[in-house]
């Protein structure tokens, strides 16, 4: 039995409507969640742990500005990096967004978008991608739109992942970053080679 034109439209949106299931709510009613202290901040380990990516990813993505660690960037060998809530959470977005095959690239012109927006514009923020492109989604409206197109969408629905995120964090070691003495900045290794050959 052949299907018509519009029951394989409807079908198409039932099974849109399934994904968009399985990765939350695409839109949330109600206040966005409260802000994490800025000054709270995640060792490496902790973060690839609630990102769900491996230490080797978080060095890579931090060496090539993908996402940085904004709490405490490394300063030297054995010095820690400190990733905060806002770090994380676009870790884990990037996460998702690889696992639905999209490009790097494409991941890094995301990432920008991601940095210019507030961090409570983040939780009201719905992102979709077709496995090529990203798009982002401020309105129940607009996501129709897209599906009418005919093109099927991934969509991640970064409040969902907040509050992921949140859950996990809450079970995993934190710590404040302490004022850094500038002194001790000053003394890292490297700054210690370069006095010696001056003085040398």
């Amino acid at each position: 039995m052949a299907v018509s034109g519009e029951g394989r439209a409807k079908d198409d949106r039932r099974r849109m409507a399934e994904q968009a299931a399985e990765q939350g709510l695409l839109f949330e009613d109600g206040p966005p969640p409260p802000v994490p202290p800025e000054d709270v901040g995640y060792r490496g380990p902790t973060a690839c742990a609630a990102a769900g990516i491996t230490y080797r990813q978080l060095d890579y993505w931090a060496r090539t500005k993908l996402v940085e660690p904004s709490v405490r960037p490394a300063h030297g060998s054995g010095s820690q990096r400190l990733y905060s809530f806002r770090d994380i959470l676009v870790l884990k977005v990037v996460k998702r967004l690889l696992d639905t095959g999209v490009s790097l690239q494409q991941i890094r012109t995301a990432v920008r978008h991601l940095r210019d927006q507030g961090i409570k514009d983040l939780a009201q923020l719905t992102l979709m991608s077709d496995g090529v492109s990203v798009y982002q989604c401020t309105s129940p409206d607009e996501v129709f739109d897209l599906l009418q197109g005919g093109q099927g969408v991934f969509g991640i629905a970064v409040s969902t992942v907040w509050r992921d995120l949140e859950g996990t964090l809450a079970e995993l070691p934190s710590e404040r970053a302490e004022p850094e003495d500038e002194e001790a900045l000053l003394d890292d290794e490297l700054t210690r080679r370069r006095r010696a050959r001056k003085i040398g």
